[in-house]
């Protein structure tokens, strides 16, 4: 259902039009977007007017899939703490309370409408594990279907500082891809993207970026408010996730997200550029976590970027971290770049032993069981 990637000469008009006529939605609303002024209680006269704003889209025929945060700073108040905790225990503690108070705002919010929600709590795992990845979507399409409206949140309950996203942006880009999305909305406390620190003499609404390359010489690096944990680099990544997919991404904020809809020209939107890249290598890419990873020598990079071979043991020169056969994994050149990523057919016990033997020797001295890749090309995302 994802639009198809457009040319990037559209003009500012053409893009914002190109929103406006998305018939699928993913629109993820950070944390301090939905509380009050000093981050410690949920601000339901917020929620309701984003709600307000999802509802009539969907009354348009859009399906619309909502990725809040919000849990956590939503348990500030009822567990009187003055601000958001730092450490991992009280913040899932915190999460576990708010995310009840969340979910029963949103259903209040759109049952004004007519409209039933389902809460979807994901972790990192679900999408990083192509089973879960699978089962994720297959869920999603059919609350779909059935026109239920998805509010998913990262499970803070469960996730530790290993297996969560760290913000709801790259989750709300990995949820757009899942789907199929033509748009991805980024809601947050800045208005958009501009040339300079928005506080700063002399900065600019960037309206529409149209490459990597209008991005350079433009500062990202504002860190996100109390109450959240993503900034604007966070959201520029998460655009660009939703890119390599072929999916428009508009930031702006939640107060403007009627207008974002309807194709006004507030926020900035993000085109896709250049080829999409194949499902699987963009969810290898994107989705993916490395659990360690492959050093290789030069002829081994050679073969993997420009010959397009598949990794063979003989060409691994370290073996680097914990993991499983199955497990994603980057390769490393000898300079220390990251060179690609992808999923081993060897457990990190099992590599050291075949460190540049070809694989005939390793089948003879192992068993014909190990003549096999170390990662086959099918398997294989080269950057």
């Amino acid at each position: 259902m994802s639009a198809a990637v457009v040319a990037s000469p559209l003009t500012d008009e053409q893009a914002r039009g190109q929103v406006a006529a998305s018939r699928r939605i993913v629109v993820k609303v950070g944390s301090s977007s939905l509380t009050s002024a000093d981050g410690g209680l949920l601000d339901h006269a917020r929620l309701h007017a984003l709600v307000n704003a999802l509802a009539a889209r969907i009354a348009d025929g859009v399906q619309v899939v909502l990725v809040s945060s919000g849990a956590i700073a939503a348990g500030i108040g009822p567990l009187g703490l003055a601000q958001r905790p730092n450490d991992l225990a009280t913040q899932q503690a915190a999460a576990s309370v708010g995310q009840g108070a969340l979910v029963a705002a949103y259903d209040a919010g759109f049952g004004h409408h007519g409209l039933t929600v389902g809460q979807v709590l994901l972790t990192a795992d679900d999408t990083t594990r192509r089973s879960h990845y699978t089962n994720a979507r297959r869920t999603l399409e059919r609350l779909l279907a059935l026109g239920i409206v998805p509010v998913i949140n990262e499970n803070d309950t469960v996730a530790t500082s290993e297996i969560r996203f760290g913000d709801n942006d790259r989750l709300a880009a990995l949820v757009a891809h899942l789907i199929g999305a033509d748009t991805l909305v980024l809601l947050t406390d800045v208005d958009a993207l501009y040339t300079d620190k928005p506080d700063r003499p002399g900065a600019r609404r960037i309206p529409v970026v149209r490459g990597a390359d209008e991005l350079a010489a433009v500062d990202v690096s504002a860190r996100g408010s109390r109450v959240g944990t993503g900034g604007m680099q966070t959201k520029v990544e998460a655009a660009s996730i939703a890119g390599a997919a072929g999916i428009t991404a508009v930031l702006a904020a939640a107060g403007d997200v009627a207008g974002v809809l309807a194709g006004e020209d507030v926020g900035t939107v993000f085109l896709p550029s250049g080829r999409r890249r194949a499902s699987r290598t963009w969810w290898l890419q994107h989705a993916t976590t490395s659990r360690g990873a492959l050093v290789v020598d030069a002829g081994a990079v050679t073969a993997l970027t420009e010959r397009g071979k598949s990794l063979l043991p003989a060409g691994i020169t370290e073996v680097r971290g914990t993991f499983a056969d199955g497990d994603p994994v980057d390769v490393i050149g000898p300079d220390g770049q990251v060179v690609a990523r992808g999923l081993t057919n060897y457990s990190s016990v099992e590599l050291p032993l075949m460190l540049g033997r070809s694989t005939r020797e390793i089948a003879a001295d192992l068993g014909p069981e190990y003549e096999r890749e170390a990662i086959h090309r099918d398997h294989l995302a080269v950057h």
